[in-house]
C-alpha cells in the first residue's frame, strides 16, 4: 500500500474511533475512489502516490462543484458540507499556489514559448505545455489556462 493511501486509511481509522462522522464518511468515499481507480481497466493495479493524489484532487473538485451547484440552489446546509468534505481532501494535497506565483511561472514560460518562435493566441499550446509539469498538482488546469490566456491576449 502506497504511503498516502495507509495515511487516508490510518487517518479513517481514527475518525471512525473518535466518531467524527464527516471525517469518515469523507475519506471511506475518498478511499473507494481510489479502489475503483486500482480496478479500472483490464488488471488490478496498485496507484503510486502521484496516482493518489490525482484521484483526491478529482474527488476535492467534485465537492466544490458540488457546493457550488448546492448553493446556486438554495440549498446552503448541503453546500457547506460539501465545502467541509473538500476542505478535509486539500489537507491530504499540495498546497496550491497563489494567483501571484502562478503568474509569474506563466509569464516565464510565455518569454520561454515567444523565444522559441511561438506568438500571441496560438501559442497557448506551446506555453501549456512548458507550464503544467512546473505547477502539476498545484493549481488546477482551468486556473492555468485562464492565466495563460490573459496574459498571451495582454501582450
Amino acid at each position: 500500500m502506497t504511503t498516502l493511501k495507509a495515511k487516508l486509511q490510518d487517518d479513517l481509522n481514527a475518525a471512525i474511533k473518535e466518531r467524527d462522522e464527516l471525517r469518515s464518511s469523507t475519506l471511506r468515499l475518498t478511499i473507494a475512489a481510489i479502489t475503483k481507480e486500482e480496478v479500472a481497466g483490464k488488471t488490478k493495479r496498485e496507484l503510486s502516490d502521484d496516482e493518489v493524489q490525482k484521484v483526491i484532487a478529482k474527488e476535492a473538485k467534485k465537492r466544490r462543484e458540488a457546493a457550488d451547484a448546492f448553493a446556486q440552489g438554495g440549498r446552503g446546509e448541503q453546500a457547506e458540507r460539501e465545502r467541509a468534505e473538500g476542505e478535509i481532501l486539500d489537507a491530504y494535497l499540495p498546497k496550491q499556489l497563489t494567483d501571484e506565483e502562478l503568474e509569474g511561472i506563466v509569464a516565464a514560460a510565455v518569454e520561454e514559448a515567444r523565444a522559441a518562435g511561438a506568438e500571441g493566441p496560438r501559442a497557448m499550446g506551446a506555453v501549456m505545455k512548458i507550464v503544467n509539469p512546473k505547477v502539476a498538482g498545484q493549481a488546477e488546469g482551468g486556473r492555468v489556462a485562464a492565466a495563460v490566456k490573459k496574459l498571451l491576449a495582454g501582450g
